[in-house]
């Protein structure tokens, strides 16, 4: 199921592509082995790089789902492709000199967004 979501990704995109998934999915797929008992999972070999699994980058989520019936819990993709991030310019400033006397609270916002750019980029494995 693993090597079916990465050949569903064409080319271009498998070069930079990744997985993400949260924490308690890696967990259960760590323990995934192939034909000759060999497990998929490696972990990283330098404190700077990332554990791979079949080879590619594996990124932590807490954000993905579960593994569970019908859950989207494992994507893979080349994200810096396939998903854009908005960052407007600018902070908004308000100065609350009343809520706490006798100190002045600074609320400081940011806005920031973002949604998939190109569909082809990222594929999500369901588990049934």
């Amino acid at each position: 199921m693993l090597f079916d979501l990465v050949y569903a990704l064409r080319a271009a995109y498998r070069q930079n592509a990744g997985f993400v998934m949260s924490r308690r999915t890696q967990s259960a797929i760590r323990k995934f082995k192939d034909a000759q008992g060999n497990y998929l999972w490696h972990p990283p070999l330098t404190a700077d790089r990332s554990a791979t699994l079949i080879g590619f980058p594996v990124t932590e989520a807490e954000a993905m789902p579960e593994i569970a019936a019908n859950s989207l819990s494992v994507a893979f993709g080349d994200f810096r492709r396939g998903y854009l991030v908005v960052d407007r310019t600018g902070l908004r400033v308000l100065r609350d000199p009343y809520s706490a006397k006798p100190y002045v609270l600074f609320y400081v916002t940011k806005r920031v967004g973002g949604g998939v750019q190109d569909f082809d980029a990222i594929k999500v494995l369901k588990f049934a």
